[in-house]
């Protein structure tokens, strides 16, 4: 084992312990070989990655993370927070935003049991994808792309590309707390954000007001069109 670098593996992915006094440049190096010996190991698996025992700049994460798939074959969809007994932390942290997603709306929970759950934000080119529906406890980034072959729920800003019902079905939804987004489709159907569209359907909001622009929305497919809705009781009652 180097000095370093410990890497710890659980079920929410891996988890970096990187050496504070080693410098920079040689640590790369050290990440570099630790991921061309056990890449085969991990194989092409989607996982989250964590840092633990020196500060990074977000130019440094990103360097890591380019060392990381350049090395091997794992797919990274996000980077979480560090920490000891990471576990654990993160399977109490998931389970209490469940929770309160579920009590603020509860017509969300039956809809979604058993669905994928991920902790942490997207960046510029990473894709999360998910054979079920997935709830994303974070933000989609400009540059990101979240898919499901069922619904989308993300308790944070969507602002980059979801893509629900990717096997085709177009009574899919997408739901975010913020939603921005750069591009949605919803089984064959595509939109882009108006500033993006060049030509084509774009997204049609309804009730598109200050007052609204940062609460709960959510897109569905109606007559060939995307259309985002304010959430309310009545839309969620009307959905399922």
């Amino acid at each position: 084992m180097t000095k370093e670098l410990v890497l710890k593996r659980n079920k929410y992915g891996i988890n970096l312990i990187l050496d504070k006094d080693t410098p920079f440049p040689k640590l790369l190096e050290a990440i570099t070989e630790k991921f061309k010996e056990t890449g085969t190991f991990f194989k092409d698996a989607k996982m989250a990655v964590s840092f633990e025992g020196r500060e990074l700049t977000p130019e440094e994460e990103q360097r890591i993370l380019d060392v990381i798939t350049a090395n091997s074959s794992i797919q990274i969809v996000c980077i979480m927070e560090n920490g000891t007994a990471l576990e654990e932390k993160m399977k109490a942290r998931i389970e209490a935003r469940e929770a309160e997603a579920a009590n603020s709306y509860p017509y969300m929970e039956a809809e979604n049991a058993g669905a994928d759950f991920y902790k942490g934000n997207l960046r510029s080119g990473q894709v999360l994808e998910s054979y079920s529906s997935i709830t994303l406890i974070g933000d989609v980034n400009p540059g990101a792309k979240i898919i499901s072959q069922g619904n989308i729920v993300i308790l944070g800003s969507l602002k980059g590309n979801a893509h629900a019902g990717a096997t085709g079905d177009s009574g899919c939804f997408i739901f975010a707390l913020e939603m921005k987004p750069i591009q949605l489709q919803i089984g064959e159907y595509i939109a882009k954000s108006p500033d993006k569209e060049k030509g084509g359907r774009g997204l049609r909001k309804r009730e598109s007001t200050a007052a609204n622009a940062y609460s709960p929305q959510i897109a569905t497919a109606k007559e060939g069109t995307i259309c985002i809705e304010p959430v309310t009781r009545g839309r969620l009652n009307n959905l399922f």
